[in-house]
């Protein structure tokens, strides 16, 4: 018999979202399968983890090749408890989402749902994230299964370098087919931000931050252009933030120590 690959499964929505719950009954046809995800919502956490509270997990299902728990930390938490606590070892493959929103461009560096993977490069161990560009909580994930099969397949048999993870982005359903797979990089946009300046009953200042995504891109080859034109957008992620450009450079300056 042939071992079934063994994927781990967390998103930054929190274990009872929808898009988790399509996630894993889809991933559940080509692997055994650990869930351990946030016991509540973690959007915009980023690669944050909890030192000033103890972690918990709860185990909430156990049936032959499936395990499910929730964890009171974030994302970035539960692949490091599911490492070193559950497994005491590494997956084959983890899978992070689907997550209620777009993960492209700048956004990658603010998710939660992409931290679980990049803690999964971090530890050398394959890791996708998958983001669908509609942010209701009842979204239509339908079709999203066949890409999730096939790139979560291809990972495992393929691999990816050391380092190296990806980051999948899929159009909302608005009555336009996808036009296919697109292989793209990160675009070159922000938030251009302010905040909203309120009072509470008792005369308070407190502020809820808003804004507006700006792109500043017109060339398309990168994962913004791609969603926007109904492609699914595959952006390979490295966890090396170095500018290598800048190193020549900077070692030409006038430095005193």
């Amino acid at each position: 018999m042939t071992k079934k690959p063994l994927i781990l499964i967390t998103n930054d929505d929190g274990v009872y979202a929808p898009g988790i719950r399509f996630l894993i009954e889809t991933i559940r046809q080509i692997g055994d399968v650990l869930v351990v995800a946030p016991d509540k919502p973690q959007s915009a956490m980023g690669h944050a983890v909890t030192i000033q509270v103890p972690l918990r997990l709860h185990m909430l299902k156990e049936e032959p090749g499936y395990r499910e728990y929730s964890c009171n930390g974030t994302p970035a938490d539960c692949v490091k408890l599911a490492e070193k606590v559950i497994l005491r070892g590494k997956p084959d493959l983890i899978v992070s989402g689907i997550n209620h929103g777009s993960n492209a461009s700048i956004n990658v560096l603010y998710s939660g749902t992409m931290a679980a993977v990049i803690e999964g490069a971090m530890e050398n161990v394959p890791a996708v994230g998958f983001s669908l560009n509609d942010y209701s909580h009842m979204a239509d994930f339908s079709h999203c299964a066949k890409i999730i099969t096939s790139v979560a397949s291809s990972v495992l048999k393929n691999g990816l370098p050391d380092g190296v993870c990806l980051n999948v982005n899929i159009p909302a359903l608005n009555g336009i087919p996808l036009k296919g797979i697109k292989v793209t990089r990160q675009a070159k946009a922000f938030w251009d931000e302010n905040f909203d300046e309120r009072k509470d009953p008792h005369k308070r200042d407190y502020y809820w931050l808003r804004g507006e995504f700006v792109n500043l891109e017109t060339e398309e080859d990168n994962d913004h252009w791609a969603i926007n034109n109904h492609y699914v957008s595959i952006v390979p992620v490295q966890i090396d933030l170095t500018a290598h450009h800048m190193i020549d450079t900077i070692k030409n300056w006038e430095l005193e120590a």
